[in-house]
């Protein structure tokens, strides 16, 4: 087979899995919005809630702080980078937590003097950031767990404030996530007490298995560079000064465990810096992620495929903590390829293994009917086809049956 024609074919791959999104007749819809009555903040709290487009398989929770601001944006770079044949991270709900008193739920502790230069800040309600991290675990998790497909796997976003708040969670709280993601947080608030709290245990406890991506955006006054802001006093330094001095204690204890990386962004501002550091936080999380394919695989006339695809999601399902299959989709239009170029052992392999991964759905016995029938084998083709009905009543596996019943009489 030419070169070209497999580059076409992971072409109509990717527009297929592409194609594959909600539309609901005039909206484009990426989630829904949804609420938990919170009897420890005292309140009903909206939730923006993404699931993705799947086949009955649970997914990782991404719990994203300031939710109002930063949920289409996580949504749709996780759809990016989970579909259209990339695979470079899992498909993900996403959470997006919205704002009642922000200041009050994000913020560690209690200060009484407004911050300085930040007028729409007050101190009045500040400090409430543990009730918020407790109405997280102990009503907001349940809920999500309760009635969506959630895997076990949960990641944390936070930026400025809300970084303050995943650094909060990773120092007190830690296990309550797999993965956090800090995006220039405030650790100069109420003089630096969460960010003494935090160096002091990054050098005295263990974080194995735990995920850590620091964003240091670029807030450097003109004229001033890094350097010159380690070593200055002044107020328009103290946010940067004090993410450094986070990033400086994360780089000193590399041996506590935590599987880390930071970086300094200097094209990007406060505002801007969450979009490249989720980007790069996500690439460095899930750097085992991605299937990689060569030439090769797709001339595939021995069945190897579909092995490579089985040991590839059993190697995910170990590193992520529960189970992952390939997409049945994925898996259905690439067996029909090898089909179609009668590469009849590989499509055989590909079929059966979505018979494996995906024995509820009628689609997958309606498909190894197909292949049963290219090769001649009615019998077997009319077996799967009666698999299919028995799921799924529907006229298209019906048509096929009765003409094979039809041909065998």
């Amino acid at each position: 087979m030419k070169k070209t024609t497999i580059f076409f074919a992971f072409c109509l791959l990717a527009n297929l899995l592409f194609a594959q999104g909600k539309i609901d007749k005039q909206n484009i819809v990426i989630g829904k919005i949804d609420s938990v009555q919170s009897n420890i903040l005292g309140e009903q709290r909206k939730i923006w809630v993404h699931i993705p487009d799947g086949d009955n398989q649970k997914y990782p929770v991404v719990y994203v702080l300031d939710g109002d601001g930063h949920f289409s944006s996580v949504v749709g770079m996780i759809q990016q980078l989970s579909t259209g044949g990339n695979n470079i991270c899992p498909k993900m709900i996403v959470v997006g937590i919205t704002n009642t008193d922000r200041t009050r739920d994000l913020t560690p502790t209690h200060i009484d003097t407004d911050p300085p230069m930040m007028d729409s800040v007050s101190a009045k309600t500040s400090g409430g950031g543990e009730n918020f991290i407790a109405f997280i675990e102990k009503e907001l998790m349940p809920h999500i767990e309760a009635k969506y497909p959630a895997a076990p796997y949960k990641m944390l976003i936070g930026h400025s404030f809300g970084g303050l708040a995943v650094m909060q969670t990773f120092t007190h709280h830690t296990d309550l996530f797999n993965a956090y993601i800090c995006i220039d947080p405030s650790m100069w608030w109420d003089k630096q007490t969460l960010l003494k709290q935090t160096e002091k245990a990054l050098a005295e406890r263990k974080f194995d298995g735990k995920f850590l991506y620091l964003g240091i955006a670029n807030t450097l006054e003109e004229g001033m560079d890094i350097k010159k802001a380690e070593k200055d006093t002044s107020v328009e330094s103290k946010h940067i000064r004090s993410i450094l001095a986070l990033q400086a204690a994360l780089e000193k204890n590399k041996k506590n465990g935590l599987k880390y990386r930071g970086k300094y962004y200097p094209d990007d501002t406060h505002g801007s810096v969450p979009l490249i550091t989720e980007y790069d936080a996500l690439r460095f999380f899930y750097d085992f992620f991605p299937l990689k394919f060569s030439m090769k695989d797709f001339t595939d006339s021995t069945g190897a495929l579909a092995d490579k695809y089985q040991a590839h999601f059993a190697n995910l399902s170990q590193k992520m903590g529960y189970s992952i299959k390939p997409d049945e989709g994925e898996i259905n239009y690439i067996g029909y390829d090898f089909l179609s170029r009668k590469l009849y052992k590989t499509a055989g392999s590909l079929f059966k293994l979505n018979v494996e991964n995906h024995p509820e759905s009628f689609n997958v016995y309606d498909s190894y009917g197909d292949y049963f029938a290219a090769i001649g084998d009615q019998e077997n083709a009319i077996v799967q086809l009666k698999k299919a009905l028995a799921i799924k009543e529907n006229e298209e596996s019906r048509k096929k049956l009765t003409a094979l019943e039809g041909a065998k009489k």
